[in-house]
């Protein structure tokens, strides 16, 4: 198996370095960064894209190394935003995050 599949997962999928330049995405975050210059933005600054609030949150993420993941509702739409470490040959690398469309009404099961 390739990891060609990436390419096409329905959910967005955006990699930085250590100092917040975009060294990976695939091509649903292509387009959900398209007013930003979409795959252009390879190698450019996350903090180009983003607002004072959310630039706080990815330098203290930078810096901690902490998972941050929450959902937020925009134009109708609800999702859920994953941010976590990665991580090449044990050394720490920067962050990825996932951005996947959720349902506003989601079950919840407990596993035992």
């Amino acid at each position: 198996m390739n990891n060609n599949w990436v390419n096409e997962f329905p959910c967005a999928i955006t990699v930085c370095n250590t100092k917040g330049e975009i060294v990976y995405f695939n091509e649903k975050s292509a387009v959900t960064f398209e007013k930003y210059g979409g795959k252009e933005m390879l190698g450019k600054s996350l903090f180009d894209c983003h607002g004072q609030q959310s630039s706080d949150k990815i330098r203290e993420m930078l810096q901690s190394n902490e998972l941050n993941a929450y959902t937020i509702e925009k134009n109708g739409v609800k999702k859920l935003i994953y941010q976590s470490p990665w991580y090449e040959n044990g050394e720490y690398a920067g962050i990825v995050e996932l951005s996947l469309v959720i349902p506003f009404e989601m079950p919840h099961f407990i596993r035992t």
